[in-house]
Order: structure tokens, then sequence, then C-alpha cells
């Protein structure tokens, strides 16, 4: 069993240094700038699309931070790449797809209370659970979600929206709206009471059901329609082959559970060591529990400090960095942060804006992360349309100047400028 997961908590620190300075010159004259040195540095397959000239500006990054350039540090520490996982490096969501197949093929264990499940379940959601699933079945065993199309949708409900089939809110109480959200923390408290190569083999074979399904292809869990595909995006596998053969070190940081993301990012060639989740406490008999490891300041807990929005900043941190107590929650010293951060969503801009090379985000119309990178205002944010099936132009302005901040108390303001100023409202235009 993985230290990681056990209740010893003790977390392991990769020390790897992203030692690059702030800025880089506009029109440096690096040996990776000359055609003789760029015949022999890793390069971005030129048969793969990307938007308007955003091939070009990765491979300038790769060739200025990577083994062939000159901006890496005195200490030739390797840079680090980091992206976020659903939606980034793969079409569609791999949790879904996991609680989906779990979902028909009655793999949820009935607890022993709902709301047990997690701290801030409201006695709403924890009375709709209860009556879809009802209690003939003993605690501990596999409810009939298969055939109990009530308990599916009650389950999917709560999960994907945070509310009853009923329209309640599921969850309720204080949390940073900014360090985690209940209803990503629930996904591995639902696996409560299995093991995790049982969690693996599960979102195994939810792997091979969705990349065979066609492209387009939906599923259906109780009565939600889901997709039913997923696909690795040809180019993200190439540009992260092709940052580790220009010496970076490239991670995982998503807010899915570790399990299921590990069985994924091995796909694109990225290892446990490399993968970064929602990592749960295992009881002695190394069974997934509702409890989860912590990270910066915040210890073990029922979900408070998970890898979401500044939660995804504290666990690069101190996992790869080596960043501890509450510092770990704070934006580092360019030589400890990652060279290139890639993400789709809100629950991404912090580190996709703490890298110091590029800050590449694939467009899915999420407000905070889209102001960030059509505001652009350090010159080095990289917005490309989704590679498969890309979402259609949003018809008005990103509410940039008023509401697209996600606060930490759950309202909304303006996006902020690092000197305070407000991001303007911005036009949708690379879709």
């Amino acid at each position: 069993m993985r230290n990681r997961h056990a209740l010893a908590l003790t977390l392991a620190t990769v020390a790897t240094l992203a030692a690059v300075p702030a800025t880089l010159p506009a029109a440096a004259a690096t040996p990776a700038n000359s055609p003789a040195a760029k015949a022999h540095c890793p390069q971005l397959s030129k048969k793969l699309t990307w938007y308007g000239d955003n091939r070009d500006r990765l491979q300038q990054m790769i060739d200025d931070r990577g083994r062939c350039g000159s901006h890496r540090g005195h200490d030739q520490k390797r840079p680090v790449a980091a992206f976020d996982w659903d939606n980034t490096v793969v079409k569609n969501d791999i949790t879904d797809a996991t609680i989906a197949w779990s979902l028909h093929h009655d793999k949820i264990l009935r607890p022993a209370t709902w709301k047990s499940t997690s701290k801030w379940m409201t006695d709403a959601a924890d009375k709709a659970l209860t009556k879809a699933c009802g209690t003939k079945v003993p605690v501990g065993k596999p409810l009939p979600t298969s055939t109990d199309t009530d308990c599916a949708d009650e389950i999917f409900e709560v999960r994907e929206d945070g509310k009853t089939m009923s329209g309640a809110a599921a969850f309720a109480g204080q949390w940073d709206h900014r360090h985690t959200v209940p209803q990503y923390a629930w996904v591995p408290q639902l696996f409560a009471g299995h093991t995790v190569p049982e969690l693996e083999s599960y979102a195994a074979k939810a792997r091979r059901q969705v990349l065979a399904a066609p492209v387009g292809a939906t599923q259906t869990v109780g009565t939600h329609e889901i997709p039913g595909y997923a696909r690795y995006y040809d180019q993200q596998r190439d540009l992260i082959r092709t940052l580790k053969k220009a010496g970076f070190d490239v991670y995982i940081v998503s807010a899915g559970s570790e399990p299921v993301t590990e069985v994924w990012s091995k796909g694109v060639g990225i290892d446990r060591k490399h993968t970064i989740a929602i990592r749960s406490v295992l009881d002695r008999k190394g069974r997934i529990t509702t409890w989860n490891q912590g990270c910066g300041n915040v210890p073990v807990n029922k979900g408070e400090a998970i890898p979401y929005i500044d939660g995804k900043r504290c666990w690069i941190n101190q996992e790869i960095y080596g960043v501890k107590g509450k510092s770990a929650w704070d934006k580092q010293d360019p030589s400890h942060r990652i060279a290139l951060g890639g993400g789709d969503a809100d629950t991404d801009v912090t580190f996709v804006g703490d890298a110091t090379g590029a800050h590449l985000v694939l467009n899915r119309n999420k407000n905070e992360v889209m102001c960030r990178g059509y505001d652009n205002a350090d010159g080095r944010w990289v917005v490309n349309p989704m590679f498969i099936e890309p979402m259609k132009q949003k018809p008005d302005l990103y509410p940039c100047s008023t509401s697209a901040y996600n606060e930490p108390d759950g309202s909304k303001g303006p996006v902020l400028r690092e000197d305070g100023s407000v991001v303007p409202d911005q036009a949708d235009s690379v879709f």
C-alpha cells in the first residue's frame, strides 16, 4: 500500500525546483534561438493543430526554459510544468465516468448514514438519499443502483450540482470557496469502505468503456444524460512528451480522487509520484475513509483543503517545492513556481496564473480564468479552444469588472490585477 494514502499521513516532498527569473526578455538571444540549436531541441509536432500562434509561443517557452535554454537559473534545477486533468489533458470528466460506471455496477456501499459522508451535508440531502436508496441493504453492502433509478439519480445529482433531485441544497455551512467545494470532496468520500486497488479497478474499467465509445456518445445515469466518451487530447499528449524530453518535471494536479486520476495519468507517461489529487486517509485495513490528508496549515480533514482554486497552489507548493505550513497557500518567489501551468476552469486559475513561463487555458467559457486569459496582463497567457467539440463563442462579455471572481465566502466580485486595478469586461475571441 502506498505510504501517502496511509493513516500515518507522512507526505513525501519532491525536491524539484523551477529556478527561473520572473520575466524573460522579449527577444533574448539564447542558444535555443539559433537554427542549429533548435534542430537538436525537442519540438512540438507540426502535424497537430493549435489555435493561431499558440504552438510557436509554447515552443519558445520550452526552448527558453528547457535543457536547450539559458534561463534555468544558476543551480540548473529542472523546470516544472503542471496540468489540470479533466477537460485539460482529456476531453470530458473522468470522475463522472468512474461514478457512472460504479452506479451501473452496484459499487457504492451503503453508509451508516448519508450525513456521515460529508460534514456539510444537509438534513434535506440526508433525507432524500435515505428515501431514494432505502434502508433494506445492510450498512457496508452495495446499493442496487444499476436498477434503482431513484437512488442513482439522487447520488449523481448531489455530486453534479450539490442539490437533491427536488432542488434542495445538499450542502450547507461554512467553507473557504477557494479551498474546496463539498460535492468535489464528496466523491472520494462516496467510495469510503473500498480499498484503493478496488477504486482503481473501477476507474480502469470506466476508462476502457469511455475511450472505446465514439466521440459524441452519451450515457444515462438514473435519468441524467452525461457524456459517454472521453479522449486524450493529442496536442496535450504531445506537449507533455515534448516537455519531458526538454527536461521538465511534469505533474498533474486535479480536484478528483487521486487513485482515479493515477489510472488515467499513466496514459500520458505521468507516474504516481507526479500525480496530485484528493488523497484519502485509509483505515488499518487499507480502506478509504471520509477523511483526507491536509495541506499547508490544514491537518487531516473532512474536505477543507482539496486541490481546488487556491488549494491547487497549496498542494503544488507543498508537494513539489516542499513549502510547509501556512506559507504553502501563498504565491512563492519565481524560483519556487512552475514554468508552465495548464487548465480549463476557475478551479485552475490560481496555479495557472502562478506560472512564470506560460499560462495555457482551454476555453470552456469559465468566467474568472477567461478574464485572466483575455486580459493577458503579463503577455504570457495562451488561450486555446478545446481540441474536441470546442465551445461556441460566448455571446456576451465576461463580467470581469463586477462578478467573475470567486470570493472565499462564496460571493462574486471583480477580478483584480496584481497592482489592484480592475480587469475590464472581456469579449470571447478564441473559440
